[in-house]
């Protein structure tokens, strides 16, 4: 699968609401020895509206054009794009026109894809409220339908599938596993995430001590189901992220509550950290999910480190190196920790 090597999505070291460029942002990456980036959509999109100074709803047309400055930009500075990401909201859509709806914005994301030279596009499961069926066979007629589309193009696409811990039907990545397999096809495979598996089955954010009473022995078995069942071809991908340990339970009267809103993905858009911040409360057994993939089940390839926070919202000029440096020294901690220099 090649070696390990530092990454980190885009969204992770700035936000357009905080008037962070993608410019600034590649920049920052770069002069903090982080070798991948993961595009996301959101990046692409304010790029291309910045670019066109003409509408805040770009065309496919001006949405390409971004992406080749972009890879151009990559190319300049020695960054390595290898996913373009979220695909969303997609699987198991119960109204037909939003099916079809969801192929087209798919063949568009191929383009992009194409365009960014990735070939990996990371897809969470779906989170949409209503309007969607857990049904495994539908769920897999669709995901096939894509694949397929995937592999008709030139070069071809993987697809990196992650079942996030708040998905309306597939919340645990044992559950993306059983899709994997039903899907039966050489460019479909996981996303791992170590947040997403430690707060569905380890932590509660509703919680006073935000964490599950059994948490515990279900991760650890949860670990042992990964390591002895899962095929090491199909991980595409994994990333690294903790999360803060809110000082009250993330019910109706926090500051972060939002109505309607799983509290786990509360918590994962505004308090997310990079791996081994203690500082900022750390809370995750996220080296002991990481130590499973990498060091026992033999993962070698990009380490992303991921985070999502209210703070990346704020208009602060500093904040896209400030965010690379900690996702840096958040890499050279996990290394030193796990002893990956004896792999």
């Amino acid at each position: 699968m090649g070696q390990l090597q530092l990454a980190v999505p885009t969204s992770s070291l700035g936000k357009p609401e905080g008037g962070h460029a993608i410019e600034t942002i590649l920049k920052a990456a770069a002069e903090h020895g982080i070798k991948g980036i993961e595009v996301c959509y959101e990046g692409i999109l304010s790029h291309a509206v910045s670019r066109s100074k003409q509408s805040d709803q770009p065309s496919n047309e001006e949405m390409l054009d971004a992406a080749k400055d972009i890879k151009q930009q990559c190319q300049k500075l020695g960054l390595t794009i290898f996913v373009l990401q979220p695909f969303a909201s997609y699987e198991g859509l119960l109204d037909p026109e939003a099916h079809r709806a969801a192929v087209r914005r798919w063949s568009h994301w191929l383009d992009l894809a194409q365009t960014l030279g990735c070939d990996i596009i990371q897809m969470p499961s779906n989170f949409e409220l209503s309007g969607t069926t857990g049904d495994i066979d539908r769920t897999v007629a669709d995901m096939v339908e894509i694949a397929d589309m995937a592999l008709a193009a030139s070069p071809q696409v993987r697809i990196a599938y992650e079942a996030v811990a708040w998905g309306t039907h597939f919340d645990l990545w044992e559950q993306s596993w059983e899709v994997a397999k039903r899907v039966n096809r050489s460019n479909f495979g996981l996303c791992l995430d170590t947040y997403h598996i430690a707060a569905r089955v380890w932590a509660d954010p509703e919680r006073p001590d935000g964490k599950l009473p059994n948490g515990d022995q279900a991760l650890e078995e949860s670990l042992h189901r990964l390591v002895k069942d899962v095929d090491l071809d199909k991980v595409y991908m994994l990333q690294l992220s903790d999360t803060e340990r809110l000082s009250s339970p993330l019910v109706d009267g926090h500051p972060l509550y939002v109505k309607g809103q799983k509290s786990r993905m509360t918590w994962s858009r505004n308090a997310r950290l990079f791996p081994c911040e203690e500082q900022f409360g750390g809370h995750l057994p996220l080296l002991q999910i990481t130590r499973a993939a990498v060091n026992e089940l033999g993962y070698r390839s990009w380490i992303s480190m991921e985070t999502f926070s209210r703070h990346l919202r704020e208009k602060d000029v500093e904040l896209p190196a400030t965010m690379a440096k900690r996702a840096a020294d958040s890499y050279a901690k996990v290394f030193q920790s796990l002893e990956w220099d004896k792999l």
